[in-house]
């Protein structure tokens, strides 16, 4: 037997004992064991290891709770700080004072009472479906033009950096708001129509007056939270030698880092997390939340978020321990454990022909020269789950322009108004089994995969209008491969 043939041998034997130890449904493992047993000719397309997302961290499921998994190859001190932080992630935080210790500090003004009730089973939120209905898992971002002492947006003056359409007893809520839709027709090059929804926001009832004439603003779905850590531990050297921000090699593809203030090292650091890479670590971008997103301060963020104008906020009472942050360190710390953690769900029919023919388009098209397949992370101290790993995210972590039609034209740190960071597509094809919706883009006006093609533009129009040329079958196989993902 020659060389080759016993790497083959060798690696499907591995392979297949890894899969049995997987604990997999009885007829998804004998499927995925039958592909990995079939010969060199029938395997020929995929690469070893495609299905694995994330590399050893990948788990396999496809029910409602696909995100919710702890790393595959975590350890059993590891699998307690996820479960700690998963407490606390799906806790209701309450009014200050409350009779429970380290429960309360809800407020004053906030969007939610939890960290899941906008990434609902660790999964992606969605705009309101139905006149009337409260934004949940979308937010409002606002600032004025100009920056804050260390190069972000400048806050609104009266509202602050972010809407909270909700307040503690006493506390008035900031107002609210609403989301339009305007239909926009189109049509692919064999003349079958499409329509895509472009989306206009209004505000009302503002407790505080009218929002700043030169006022900002930015709608923010919540992503989904799986393969976090993994994204963190990709060496910055490798995300920095992605960027091409002369184009220097005439593609027409120009993406580039978002440097942004991090808070614990006190200095510019890359941008990995947020819509824009507005954020440089998880915990940091925990934090944020909790502060944002529910009105809970902790270490990294003091300070309520109470504008000089809204005095009754201002005055309310603190939860927690006196004189301390509402969230403590140990918290912090257990959330963030958890969010590093989360596991990314695997490909489920990477072996069909379809879907190897849209992986094929997808990369043609240009798609793949943003939403990078495959990347090697490096180690992140502390968490050797996550580190040397082969992953499949499909981003490069970079500030890509795309076009005026998604701008937000708000800028955050180095992204302008024309500029969004590349989403990772793993997951993306469960969200419908996740969160019962195909809502899609930063700010879910897409109704599903080929919409949010559609939209894409500047330096992804190019692809777009591949996609756009594409005959139908061609169409649905790309979609298919993303449905994949």
């Amino acid at each position: 037997m020659s060389r080759e043939a016993v790497q083959v041998e060798t690696r499907s034997s591995r392979t297949e004992s890894f899969l049995r130890r997987a604990l997999l449904p009885t007829a998804l493992l004998a499927a995925l064991v039958a592909a990995c047993s079939s010969s060199d000719e029938e395997n020929a397309g995929p690469e070893p290891g495609t299905e694995l997302l994330g590399g050893q961290t990948t788990v396999f499921d496809v029910s409602r709770s696909a995100f919710a998994f702890p790393a595959r190859n975590l350890d059993d001190a590891a699998r307690n700080a996820f479960s700690l932080g998963d407490h606390f992630f799906n806790r209701n935080w309450v009014t200050a004072p409350a009779s429970i210790s380290g429960n309360d500090g809800l407020g004053p003004t906030y969007n939610a009472t939890s960290c899941s009730a906008c990434h609902f089973k660790d999964g992606r939120g969605a705009p309101p479906t139905q006149a009337g209905e409260r934004f949940l898992g979308l937010l409002v971002r606002l600032s004025v033009p100009g920056t804050d002492a260390h190069g972000g947006p400048a806050n609104e003056p009266v509202y602050g950096g972010q809407f909270n359409p909700l307040g503690i007893l006493g506390v008035p809520a900031e107002g609210d708001v609403a989301v339009q839709y305007d239909e926009v027709p189109g049509q692919y090059a064999d003349g079958e129509p499409y329509s895509l929804r472009r989306p206009t926001y209004v505000f009302s009832n503002l407790a505080f007056g009218p929002l700043s004439p030169d006022v900002l603003t930015s709608p923010r779905v919540a992503p989904s939270m799986i393969g976090l850590g993994l994204l963190e531990a990709i060496p910055e050297d490798v995300v920095r030698g992605m960027a091409d921000a002369d184009d220097r090699d005439g593609d027409g593809i120009s993406g580039r880092p978002n440097d942004v203030w991090n808070i614990r090292q006190g200095r510019a650091t890359l941008g990995r997390f947020g819509w824009k890479a507005n954020q440089p670590t998880v915990e940091q971008q925990v934090a944020g939340a909790f502060l944002g997103d529910l009105g809970i301060t902790s270490s990294i963020d003091p300070e309520e978020n109470c504008p000089p104008a809204q005095e009754a906020c201002r005055n309310a009472p603190s939860g927690g321990e006196p004189g301390a942050p509402e969230l403590s360190d140990q918290k912090l710390t257990a959330v963030t454990a958890y969010s590093l953690t989360l596991a990314v769900p695997s490909r489920r029919n990477w072996m069909d022909a379809k879907v190897q023919r849209g992986e094929k388009l997808f990369a043609e098209a240009k798609c793949a020269s943003c939403h990078v397949p495959k990347i090697q992370t490096g180690d992140l101290p502390g968490y050797p789950a996550v580190s040397r790993q082969t992953i499949r995210p499909f981003t490069d972590l970079l500030l890509h322009d795309m076009g005026p039609e998604l701008a937000d034209n708000r800028p955050d740190f180095a992204a302008t108004g024309t500029e969004w960071r590349t989403a990772p597509l793993w997951g993306v094809g469960l969200v419908k089994s996740v969160n019962k919706h195909t809502f899609l883009l930063h700010d879910g006006r897409a109704r599903g995969f080929a919409e949010a093609v559609l939209w894409h533009g500047g330096e992804a129009a190019a692809a777009r209008d591949a996609f756009r040329a594409m005959p139908k079958a061609d169409r649905e196989a790309l979609l298919a491969f993303l449905e994949d993902l």
